[in-house]
């Protein structure tokens, strides 16, 4: 899944273009905020230890702390590094959890994927709404991936004007990294809220496609038919919307987690980063 660091190195990408500067590389990115993380005393998140490391500097962006961490919390961060400790002698622990805990390594990490980088803007009247959003269904290595479609969604979503350095205080990022992908045994073999679908279907002699992510449809309120439909357009098709059933879609379903990352964030672990190098 989709990281902190991933969503960093996005930030980090897109500053270094705009400032005109060059941008630390992934690895560099994941060695420092390991620092920046165990250097902050601060309460964690059972269910995202990474984010509460990056909101302590930051009190009013302070992520909600969940209750105490469980024996299967300390599993869903994606940082196995940064997840919080057993506390010694507590009745949870027994010589069985504690052996098993020990002897189950943490899986590899991921170095390539299909994904998707996903720029918001934060406007006054409308919260954050989309700015940019390019990815691709090829595996790619992650540094190499990351870095250009992080420039790609943020300069060349042909929807909007290329991002500037005087938006970049208002943007928010999101990666998501695609896997689980299956063909649908119809238009409606798919669940809302766990899968990403992508079309594809011939209409009057000419071919479409488009996809939305796994978070689109619950986003905006919509059934699965509004989906296909909303889906259908984003394609370019311009027929009646009564009589979409009558077109024969193809459908791939996928799963992905999406990461996100305020500006604000990303600037409150560079600010570190710049005070460590003095």
């Amino acid at each position: 899944m989709a990281t902190i660091e991933h969503c960093l190195y996005c930030f980090e990408a897109l500053a270094a273009h705009l400032e005109n500067r060059k941008a630390l590389t992934l690895p560099e990115i994941q060695k420092s905020f390991a620092e920046y993380a165990n250097s902050i005393d601060t309460e964690v998140d059972s269910e995202n230890p990474d984010r509460s490391k990056l909101a302590k500097p930051l009190p009013a962006l302070r992520r909600l702390a969940a209750s105490s961490s469980s024996g299967s919390s300390s599993s869903a961060s994606s940082t196995t590094s940064l997840q919080p400790s057993s506390t010694p002698g507590s009745g949870a622990d027994t010589p069985a959890t504690s052996i098993s805990s020990i002897a189950s390594p943490p899986p590899p990490p991921i170095t390539e994927s299909p994904l998707f980088v996903t720029w918001n803007i934060l406007s006054t009247r409308h919260g954050y709404t989309l700015r940019g959003c390019i990815g691709t269904f090829e595996a790619q290595e992650l540094e190499e991936g990351l870095s250009s479609y992080a420039l790609t969604s943020a300069l060349h979503d042909t929807r909007f004007s290329p991002v500037t350095l005087r938006e970049l205080p208002s943007l928010e990022v999101a990666v998501t990294l695609l896997t689980d992908f299956e063909d649908a045994a119809g238009p409606m073999d798919w669940e809302l809220g766990t899968h990403g679908i992508r079309i594809s279907f011939h209409y009057h002699g000419r071919r479409y496609g488009a996809t939305y992510l796994p978070d689109v449809a619950v986003e905006q309120g919509w059934t699965k038919e509004e989906t296909l439909q909303s889906l259908m357009r984003k394609a370019g098709w311009m027929g009646r919307k009564d009589r979409w059933e009558e077109v024969e879609l193809k459908v791939v379903r996928y799963q992905g987690k999406k990461e996100g990352l305020k500006y604000a964030e990303y600037k409150c672990w560079r600010e570190w980063l710049s005070n460590e190098g003095e």
